[in-house]
Protein backbone atom coordinates (compact mmCIF):
# COMPACT_ATOMS: atom_id res chain seq x y z
CA UNK A 1 0.00 0.00 0.00
CA UNK A 2 1.22 3.46 -0.20
CA UNK A 3 2.69 5.16 2.25
CA UNK A 4 2.06 2.40 4.81
CA UNK A 5 3.00 2.42 8.01
CA UNK A 6 0.93 1.24 11.48
CA UNK A 7 0.54 2.90 14.85
CA UNK A 8 -1.91 1.83 17.81
CA UNK A 9 -2.06 0.63 21.39
CA UNK A 10 -2.34 -2.83 22.32
CA UNK A 11 -5.77 -2.41 22.76
CA UNK A 12 -5.90 -1.29 19.39
CA UNK A 13 -4.04 -4.47 18.31
CA UNK A 14 -7.15 -6.45 19.82
CA UNK A 15 -9.32 -4.69 17.99
CA UNK A 16 -7.34 -4.78 14.74
CA UNK A 17 -7.64 -9.02 15.04
CA UNK A 18 -11.41 -8.82 15.56
CA UNK A 19 -11.51 -6.59 12.22
CA UNK A 20 -9.57 -8.65 10.22
CA UNK A 21 -11.89 -12.05 11.69
CA UNK A 22 -14.85 -10.25 10.78
CA UNK A 23 -13.66 -9.09 7.41
CA UNK A 24 -11.79 -11.58 6.15
CA UNK A 25 -14.51 -13.01 4.29
CA UNK A 26 -16.51 -10.01 3.88
CA UNK A 27 -13.79 -7.64 2.12
CA UNK A 28 -14.70 -8.70 -1.70
CA UNK A 29 -18.23 -7.97 -1.64
CA UNK A 30 -18.32 -5.64 1.38
CA UNK A 31 -19.07 -2.08 -1.21
CA UNK A 32 -21.45 -3.96 -3.08
CA UNK A 33 -23.40 -5.55 0.00
CA UNK A 34 -23.01 -2.20 2.11
CA UNK A 35 -24.37 0.36 -0.83
CA UNK A 36 -27.96 -0.17 0.16
CA UNK A 37 -28.25 0.45 3.97
CA UNK A 38 -25.13 2.53 4.86
CA UNK A 39 -26.88 5.70 3.76
CA UNK A 40 -25.64 9.42 3.79
CA UNK A 41 -21.63 8.41 2.36
CA UNK A 42 -22.26 10.43 -0.82
CA UNK A 43 -23.44 13.33 0.60
CA UNK A 44 -20.78 13.46 2.86
CA UNK A 45 -18.01 13.13 0.37
CA UNK A 46 -19.76 16.33 -1.43
CA UNK A 47 -19.88 18.30 0.94
CA UNK A 48 -16.31 17.95 1.87
CA UNK A 49 -15.23 20.77 -0.07
CA UNK A 50 -11.35 20.89 0.41
CA UNK A 51 -8.96 23.89 -0.64
CA UNK A 52 -7.49 23.34 -3.52
CA UNK A 53 -3.91 21.20 -2.39
CA UNK A 54 -5.61 20.37 0.95
CA UNK A 55 -5.49 17.47 2.76
CA UNK A 56 -8.11 15.33 3.42
CA UNK A 57 -7.68 12.36 5.89
CA UNK A 58 -10.30 9.30 6.51
CA UNK A 59 -10.67 7.51 9.81
CA UNK A 60 -11.72 3.80 9.37
CA UNK A 61 -11.51 4.05 6.06
CA UNK A 62 -12.02 0.53 4.95
CA UNK A 63 -11.88 -0.76 1.29
CA UNK A 64 -11.37 3.23 0.28
CA UNK A 65 -14.79 3.39 -1.34
CA UNK A 66 -15.22 6.73 0.09
CA UNK A 67 -11.64 7.73 -0.40
CA UNK A 68 -11.65 7.03 -4.22
CA UNK A 69 -15.26 8.69 -4.52
CA UNK A 70 -13.79 12.16 -3.16
CA UNK A 71 -10.32 12.07 -4.71
CA UNK A 72 -12.43 11.68 -8.14
CA UNK A 73 -14.84 14.74 -7.05
CA UNK A 74 -12.46 16.59 -5.65
CA UNK A 75 -9.20 16.15 -7.82
CA UNK A 76 -7.23 19.34 -6.58
CA UNK A 77 -7.10 17.98 -3.29
CA UNK A 78 -4.96 14.65 -1.86
CA UNK A 79 -6.16 12.01 0.46
CA UNK A 80 -4.81 9.71 3.36
CA UNK A 81 -6.51 6.90 5.12
CA UNK A 82 -6.13 4.78 8.02
CA UNK A 83 -7.64 1.60 9.28
CA UNK A 84 -7.31 -1.33 11.37
CA UNK A 85 -7.91 -3.98 9.41
CA UNK A 86 -4.94 -5.42 8.03
CA UNK A 87 -7.58 -7.34 6.01
CA UNK A 88 -9.75 -4.16 4.39
CA UNK A 89 -6.45 -2.34 3.92
CA UNK A 90 -5.30 -4.71 1.28
CA UNK A 91 -8.20 -4.48 -0.01
CA UNK A 92 -8.13 -0.77 0.03
CA UNK A 93 -4.88 -0.85 -2.08
CA UNK A 94 -5.67 -3.08 -4.52
CA UNK A 95 -8.92 -0.97 -5.12
CA UNK A 96 -6.91 2.20 -5.47
CA UNK A 97 -4.46 0.86 -7.77
CA UNK A 98 -6.90 -0.11 -10.11
CA UNK A 99 -8.52 3.23 -9.89
CA UNK A 100 -5.33 4.56 -11.07
CA UNK A 101 -5.05 7.01 -8.05
CA UNK A 102 -2.03 5.50 -5.94
CA UNK A 103 -0.84 8.94 -6.65
CA UNK A 104 -3.38 10.84 -4.80
CA UNK A 105 -4.56 8.14 -1.87
CA UNK A 106 -1.96 6.95 0.92
CA UNK A 107 -3.03 4.48 3.12
CA UNK A 108 -1.39 3.50 6.70
CA UNK A 109 -2.73 0.46 9.02
CA UNK A 110 -3.62 2.64 12.51
CA UNK A 111 -5.89 2.74 15.33
CA UNK A 112 -8.12 5.88 14.40
CA UNK A 113 -8.54 6.85 18.63
CA UNK A 114 -4.81 6.81 18.51
CA UNK A 115 -2.76 7.57 15.80
CA UNK A 116 0.44 9.74 14.92
CA UNK A 117 -0.10 11.75 12.24
CA UNK A 118 3.38 13.34 11.53
CA UNK A 119 4.62 9.43 11.87
CA UNK A 120 2.27 8.43 9.44
CA UNK A 121 2.33 10.31 6.58
CA UNK A 122 4.88 12.94 7.32
CA UNK A 123 2.84 16.15 8.09
CA UNK A 124 1.43 17.47 10.92
CA UNK A 125 -2.25 18.21 10.37
CA UNK A 126 -4.95 17.93 7.53
CA UNK A 127 -8.06 20.43 6.53
CA UNK A 128 -10.28 17.65 6.28
CA UNK A 129 -11.17 14.48 8.65
CA UNK A 130 -14.02 11.98 7.93
CA UNK A 131 -15.47 9.02 9.14
CA UNK A 132 -18.19 7.44 7.51
CA UNK A 133 -20.07 4.44 9.46
CA UNK A 134 -17.01 4.05 11.71
CA UNK A 135 -17.58 5.20 15.07
CA UNK A 136 -20.09 2.48 15.29
CA UNK A 137 -17.67 -0.28 14.80
CA UNK A 138 -14.53 1.62 17.34
CA UNK A 139 -14.95 0.79 20.99
CA UNK A 140 -13.33 3.71 22.17
CA UNK A 141 -15.22 6.47 19.51
CA UNK A 142 -15.04 9.03 21.82
CA UNK A 143 -11.22 9.51 21.53
CA UNK A 144 -11.40 8.69 17.45
CA UNK A 145 -13.40 11.96 17.68
CA UNK A 146 -11.27 13.57 19.53
CA UNK A 147 -8.15 11.74 17.37
CA UNK A 148 -9.81 13.54 14.37
CA UNK A 149 -10.37 16.95 15.49
CA UNK A 150 -6.90 16.99 16.62
CA UNK A 151 -5.03 16.26 13.29
CA UNK A 152 -7.42 19.23 11.88
CA UNK A 153 -5.22 22.17 11.20
CA UNK A 154 -6.74 25.89 11.33
CA UNK A 155 -10.25 25.73 9.26
CA UNK A 156 -10.10 22.68 9.73
CA UNK A 157 -13.63 20.46 9.58
CA UNK A 158 -14.12 16.88 10.98
CA UNK A 159 -17.27 15.31 9.33
CA UNK A 160 -19.18 12.04 9.96
CA UNK A 161 -22.04 10.18 9.47
CA UNK A 162 -23.16 6.96 10.75
CA UNK A 163 -26.38 4.92 12.38
CA UNK A 164 -28.92 6.94 14.44
CA UNK A 165 -30.97 5.93 16.94
CA UNK A 166 -33.79 5.76 14.82
CA UNK A 167 -36.20 7.67 16.92
CA UNK A 168 -39.21 7.81 14.13
CA UNK A 169 -39.03 4.35 13.41
CA UNK A 170 -41.25 1.86 15.77
CA UNK A 171 -39.80 -0.89 17.87
CA UNK A 172 -40.98 -3.42 15.85
CA UNK A 173 -38.52 -2.02 13.12
CA UNK A 174 -35.81 -0.70 15.06
CA UNK A 175 -35.07 -3.58 17.58
CA UNK A 176 -34.17 -6.39 15.20
CA UNK A 177 -32.20 -3.93 12.77
CA UNK A 178 -30.32 -3.31 15.46
CA UNK A 179 -29.55 -6.91 16.55
CA UNK A 180 -28.82 -7.73 13.45
CA UNK A 181 -26.01 -4.57 13.45
CA UNK A 182 -24.64 -6.16 16.57
CA UNK A 183 -23.98 -9.33 14.90
CA UNK A 184 -21.49 -7.69 12.92
CA UNK A 185 -19.96 -5.44 16.23
CA UNK A 186 -21.89 -2.48 15.10
CA UNK A 187 -23.28 -0.27 17.40
CA UNK A 188 -25.06 2.93 16.77
CA UNK A 189 -23.47 5.36 19.36
CA UNK A 190 -26.05 7.17 21.96
CA UNK A 191 -24.76 10.80 22.98
CA UNK A 192 -23.27 11.15 19.90
CA UNK A 193 -23.83 14.58 19.81
CA UNK A 194 -23.26 15.48 23.38
CA UNK A 195 -19.59 13.69 22.29
CA UNK A 196 -19.23 16.48 19.05
CA UNK A 197 -20.13 19.23 20.69
CA UNK A 198 -17.48 18.13 23.95
CA UNK A 199 -15.18 17.29 21.37
CA UNK A 200 -15.22 20.68 19.54
CA UNK A 201 -15.21 22.82 22.85
CA UNK A 202 -12.06 21.25 24.04
CA UNK A 203 -10.57 22.72 20.80
CA UNK A 204 -12.45 26.44 20.99
CA UNK A 205 -14.83 24.66 17.58
CA UNK A 206 -18.16 24.41 16.99
CA UNK A 207 -20.43 21.13 16.15
CA UNK A 208 -23.51 20.82 14.52
CA UNK A 209 -25.37 17.53 13.85
CA UNK A 210 -28.76 16.81 12.37
CA UNK A 211 -30.81 13.27 11.63
CA UNK A 212 -31.86 12.08 7.90
CA UNK A 213 -34.10 9.46 7.09
CA UNK A 214 -36.13 9.47 10.53
CA UNK A 215 -32.95 9.38 12.64
CA UNK A 216 -31.89 6.08 10.10
CA UNK A 217 -28.70 8.19 10.11
CA UNK A 218 -26.84 11.29 11.85
CA UNK A 219 -24.99 13.59 10.32
CA UNK A 220 -22.31 15.75 12.16
CA UNK A 221 -19.75 18.73 11.64
CA UNK A 222 -17.18 20.05 13.86
CA UNK A 223 -15.53 23.51 12.16
CA UNK A 224 -14.46 26.95 13.68
CA UNK A 225 -17.22 28.65 14.98
CA UNK A 226 -18.57 30.96 12.49
CA UNK A 227 -18.03 35.09 12.67
CA UNK A 228 -21.06 36.86 13.94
Amino acid sequence: MSGAGEHGSAKGSDTGDLMDAIYRWQRPIYDATRKYYLLGRDRLVRELDPPAGGTVLELGCGTARNLILAARRHPEARFLGIDISSQMLGEAERSVARAGLADRIRLARADASDFDLQALFGQPAVERVFLSYALSMIPPWREAIAAGVAALGPEGRLSVVDFGQMERYPGILRAPFRAWLAAFHVEPRAGFDEALAAAAAARGLAATTHRVYGGYAIHGVIAPVSPR
